[in-house]
């Protein structure tokens, strides 16, 4: 059984399940709040560290396997670099310490890359032979996959398309949830807004609150034309608290990605959105830990 795990700055999904090839299914699973900010770095891995035990005295644990925020040495198992969402976080040698801790292998990875591989492997990407996955939330993320392998570059830092430099701004600041948000706030003079609510509003008909989305949905696929000059991906995944709103989105992205780019690009590139949700870290985690042994 490996025991997976998913961190964030605002929570720690877990779960276990059985070592098969033949697809992903947990057997249990649970959420937690991080408190990153209170707990930090070391906080936060007593607390996985709590959780394994527990999970450990369920089950059999034959591994361990973990997708996490902050830029990641998936070899070495640890954290090159962490943002303040979670204080003292880089540095952490997750691999070494799990292992010492529970003496079976433990594997790390990025938790966007994560959630591409686990969309790849058993989601919206399913049978396709090369992805680029964008994560928009508070900032935009980024993860490519090419040939069933995660592209990683030189320094670990592949796919942090979100600081793209994009009309003297970067691609996150002018496309993420919130620039949404900002965006919306501005046309409607409203400061308690969110992206649930403009798109409930856009769905009655808010004017300002579809011009808001068509505006970041340019910017979008402006963005994302850029990325598909470079790689040439099969699939761009689609993934993020506000892309599940796919039955809104799909058409609007669409008539941008149409309008933007060129039409052997848009062609021979196909639009999806993340089917696993909040599953797709651990679906992820489960099948890297399964190709590196």
């Amino acid at each position: 059984m490996i025991a997976l795990f998913d961190i964030g700055g605002t929570s720690i999904k877990y779960g276990v399940a059985g070592e098969s090839r033949e697809g992903f299914a947990l057997l249990e699973s649970g959420e937690t709040a991080s408190n990153a900010r209170k707990l930090k770095g070391p906080g936060i891995e007593e607390k996985v560290v709590r959780l394994a035990e527990i999970l450990g005295k369920k089950h059999p644990l034959t591994g361990i396997s973990i997708s996490t925020a902050g830029m990641v040495d998936e070899e070495q198992g640890r954290i090159l670099y962490a943002n303040e969402n979670i204080p003292d976080y880089s540095g952490l040698e997750w691999k070494k310490h799990m292992e010492a801790r529970f003496k079976v292998p433990c594997q790390v990875e990025n938790d966007v890359n994560a959630a591409a591989l686990g969309e790849y492997a058993y989601g919206a990407g399913a049978g396709c032979e090369s992805l680029l996955m964008l994560t928009v939330g508070t900032g935009i993320g980024g993860a490519i996959i090419q040939d069933g392998r995660i592209l990683r570059g030189h320094s670990h830092s592949a796919g942090e398309i979100g600081y793209m430099r994009m009309k003297g701004s970067t691609f996150q600041e002018l496309a993420s949830t919130t620039a949404l948000v900002q965006r919306a706030g501005f046309l409607l003079d409203e400061k308690d807004l969110n992206g649930k609510v403009i798109f409930e509003w856009a769905k009655e008909g808010e004017a300002n609150c579809v011009q808001a989305i068509q505006e970041i949905c340019q910017i979008l696929a402006e963005g994302i034309f850029n990325c598909v000059c470079l790689l040439n991906p099969e699939v761009v995944l689609l993934g993020g608290g506000i892309m599940e709103q796919k039955e809104y989105l799909r058409p609007v992205m669409d008539r941008c990605l149409r309008e933007v780019m060129t039409k052997e690009a848009y062609e021979n590139t196909r639009l999806e959105f993340a089917s696993l949700k909040n599953q797709a870290g651990l679906a992820g985690a489960y099948y890297h830990f399964l190709t590196k042994q």
